[in-house]
């Protein structure tokens, strides 16, 4: 089966994420080891928030989001969870948006989605 998001025809890794996203919700935000960013997209409309919790030895040991936007955006944040899981938060920021497009296979049109990540892990 192959997702098409908006006349793009998406990798079965991305319709596994879109169908069953991992580590979707929200984290305590007032809990002083929780960070939080926010990102919108206006190409296209998408909005995402993503969270880290972060033990006392700066490692990220959980991850959430929420994100309103098409497949790809919610693939991207699925698979950006996992990866900063483990992570210190020095790690986290090493990953590039086309480290995430390219293990997604995400066409050109539709790397802004991956670099909405990026921009939410950044500082």
């Amino acid at each position: 089966m192959v997702l098409t998001d908006m006349s793009v025809d998406l990798s079965t890794q991305v319709v596994d994420h879109y169908e069953n996203p991992r580590n979707v919700g929200s984290l305590d935000k007032t809990s002083k080891n929780v960070g939080t960013g926010l990102v919108g997209a206006p190409a296209c409309g998408d909005v995402m928030k993503l969270q880290i919790q972060v033990d006392e030895k700066g490692k990220i040991v959980d991850a959430r989001f929420k994100t309103f936007g098409c497949g790809s955006a919610i693939a991207s944040s699925s698979l950006a969870t996992e990866w900063v899981k483990g992570k210190t938060v020095e790690e986290a920021l090493t990953i590039k948006n086309t480290d995430i497009a390219k293990e997604l296979c995400l066409p050109p049109v539709k790397l802004h989605c991956s670099t909405e990540e990026k921009t939410q892990l950044s500082p």
